[in-house]
């Protein structure tokens, strides 16, 4: 049942906008009750206007807002006096109504109004709420719903016939609700609930109220229902389904991102296995979407993978995902070409939800967030297809009216309202000594330019600090910390499979995790030796092979960028380990280039000199023992390094991100095998 979380301490009274904002936000803040991105709420007061005189005014909510994080801002405000009239047409298009809507807002700056704007204004009531509850929606999308409705609500309520938001659907509520004077709720067929109140709390209860009526009465019908057919196959067990989804994803990602490149997450919690592992379920998923919210994020459909999870047969899962991939693509196509219109632009043609018997769901999405709304919304379309199948049997809009609603221009409007997509987006940046101080630098460059950017580190925490500051500040989930010693085969696979459950794949990689040492030629002891060459030279093979085996499973190229140094071209004095281990991992950056080439994976280098400020190398031993194969103290080698520059300048670690994500980018698209020097100019070091 659906919990009433109302306080009174909360808010200070009872109507206005800030109550509006309240109840919006504990409606929003339950997924079974309103859909991500999804549903509207409206407020109508009275406020004055710029002369000073008292105008009854609507507060609804924005376009592209999430009712369970807006806020006040979000809402628009629009004056009644002009949108009443509107009740006396007969019709109106979507463009019309936009275009007349803008012209009632009290304030330009308001965003723009809802699409179903007028459903709240045609209403004679101070509060109205439209959600998508999960028992509703199980109702509105049931063969018999209005029948189970009746059973349910008596008189209390109005049936609707589906039709698409805009003028028509507001009238008919309108009216419908003029008409049954007994009425205290709207149910939308394939679509949703509407409720009022003459309060913020009074809607709100009666929202929750008539959700838990509904509720109540399905948990009854279900006592005797097996759901779904009950089960076909048996769930792996979750220490496999991990193992399966990190071989699995970056053929999915690679897969999807034909046309643009996507992340992928997956999801294997009971409900989704329950569903997966069904005899209804390859039929059920494929009837369509359960309302027009679920569509514009989930498709008409999901890609259903007919694989029999007991056989373990992974050559056989990768062939049938890549056969469906296929065939979905071209289904897809098809689908666009039967029902387009002039001017229509077909998007990416891959599914955003994958189900796969035995493991769960597998959604895409340009970033992690955009998945993640496919993810949530297909949870709430297995919770409704529990209901309908419960009460029935789940239907879904036609063929051409799914069309009609994934190109609505007003839904792609919402769309639109995303930041433009920059240079990395719908990238995975895996970044090795991550939480140091050219680590956090090349963090935030990428993240800036729309990357999605796992921190590896010897050292978790920092790297998990790291990873949380940045989600602060971009958004959750930008960043994944995990732990990695570059030097242990097992910790380094580990930490590349959990960011492929995470992200999907990987794009680019930059090779930082760093160390040094300093001491005379014939005091350099093995395990100095050793300590380099494993960190340096090792510790950069087993990444980079990993990933570029992962890039070349992905199949949709990539980038490496190892980060040497001026050692590994010069031969620093008192730095033999640290400079042979240098020079041989640009070479070896050099060979993987070569091997690269053919797939698409560009590596470069880029060779810094002496990035003191941030460095945790050079809060080491390091530093004492420089300063001291140069005769001088610690605080004077800052200014060392740079009067030795052709520039006189000091080298930071935003300056080795910029080359770095210089050479990632689609800037250096034919540049691979190169090294860049960020040094300042050291003419020893000029390469030749």
């Amino acid at each position: 049942m659906v919990q009433n979380k109302w306080d009174d301490s909360k808010i200070k009274q009872d109507d206005g906008l800030a109550s509006l904002v309240y109840r919006s936000n504990l409606l929003g803040s339950d997924r079974s009750v309103v859909n991500i991105g999804g549903g509207n709420t409206s407020s109508k007061t009275i406020e004055k206007d710029f002369k000073g005189d008292d105008v009854e005014v609507m507060w609804v909510k924005g376009s592209g807002s999430d009712l369970a994080t807006m806020k006040s801002s979000n809402f628009t405000g629009l004056k009644l006096d002009d949108i009443r009239p509107l009740l006396e047409r007969d019709d109106m298009s979507d463009e019309e109504m936009v275009e007349y809507l803008s012209h009632c807002m009290i304030d330009a700056k308001h965003p723009r109004s809802s699409i179903e704007t007028l459903l709240h204004a045609f209403l004679p009531y101070k509060q109205v709420d439209h959600t998508h509850p999960d028992t509703i929606i199980s109702i509105a999308c049931a063969d018999n719903g209005k029948e189970i409705a009746n059973e349910i609500f008596g008189d209390r309520y109005v049936w609707v016939p589906y039709i698409r938001p805009g003028f028509k659907l507001s009238k008919m509520i309108a009216e419908g609700v003029q008409n049954n004077p007994n009425a205290e709720l709207v149910i939308m067929e394939k679509h949703g609930l509407v409720t009022w109140g003459e309060t913020s709390k009074e809607s709100y209860n009666k929202t929750i109220d008539i959700i838990n009526e509904a509720e109540s009465y399905i948990n009854q019908k279900a006592a005797a229902k097996t759901l779904f057919g009950g089960a076909k196959y048996q769930s792996l067990s979750p220490e496999k389904r991990e193992i399966l989804f990190a071989e699995v994803m970056p053929v999915i990602r690679g897969q999807v991102s034909q046309d643009k490149k996507m992340l992928t997450t997956y999801n294997d919690n009971d409900s989704v296995l329950e569903f997966v592992n069904s005899n209804d379920a390859k039929e059920l998923s494929q009837v369509g979407a359960a309302c027009p919210d679920h569509l514009v994020h989930t498709k008409r459909v999901p890609l259903f993978i007919d694989w029999d999870p007991q056989s373990g047969d992974l050559d056989s899962l990768k062939s049938k995902i890549k056969e469906g991939l296929a065939t979905y693509k071209e289904e897809y196509t098809a689908y666009f070409e039967r029902n387009k219109n002039e001017g229509d632009q077909l998007v990416e043609t891959a599914p955003r939800i994958i189900l796969i018997p035995g493991l769960g769901m597998v959604n895409t999405g340009k970033s992690w967030t955009a998945a993640n709304i496919s993810e949530q919304l297909y949870h709430r379309a297995i919770a409704v297809m529990t209901g309908s199948t419960i009460l029935g049997n789940f239907v879904s809009l036609d063929e051409a009216e799914s069309y009609g609603v994934e190109y609505w221009p007003l839904e792609l409007y919402k769309l639109s309202l995303a930041p433009p997509e920059v240079e990395f987006s719908r990238q995975v940046a895996f970044v090795t000594g991550g939480a140091g101080g050219i680590g956090t630098a090349t963090t935030y460059r990428l993240l800036d330019e729309g990357a999605h950017v796992v921190i590896a580190d010897i050292n978790l925490e920092g790297a998990e600090n790291l990873a949380n500051e940045v989600n602060e500040k971009y958004g959750a989930n930008r960043a994944f910390a995990v732990k990695m010693n570059v030097t242990k085969e097992e910790e380094v696979q580990a930490a590349i499979q959990a960011s492929v459950r995470k992200y999907g794949g990987i794009d680019i990689l930059v090779n930082n995790a760093g160390l040094a040492s300093s001491s005379p030629f014939e005091e350099t002891t093995i395990d100095q030796w050793n300590l380099n060459i494993n960190v340096l030279v090792t510790g950069y093979f087993l990444v980079a092979r990993e990933i570029f085996k992962l890039m070349k499973e992905q199949d949709i190229g990539g980038n490496m960028v190892f980060i040497g140094s001026k050692n590994s071209i010069y031969a620093g004095k008192n730095a033999a380990a640290y400079s042979t281990a240098k020079a041989a991992e640009v070479h070896l950056a050099r060979t993987i280039a070569a091997d690269g080439g053919s797939l698409g994976i560009r590596v470069n280098s880029v060779l810094p000199d002496a990035v003191i400020r941030g460095s945790k190398i050079w809060d080491s031993s390091w530093k004492k023992e420089r300063a001291s194969s140069y005769g001088i103290g610690t605080e004077d080698l800052e200014a060392h390094y740079r009067k030795r520059t052709i520039l006189n300048v000091n080298i930071l670690p935003e300056d080795i991100a910029e080359s770095i994500a210089f050479l990632a980018s689609s800037k250096s698209a034919k540049t691979t095998g190169c090294m860049v020097t960020v040094d300042g100019g050291v003419a020893a070091a000029f390469t030749r």
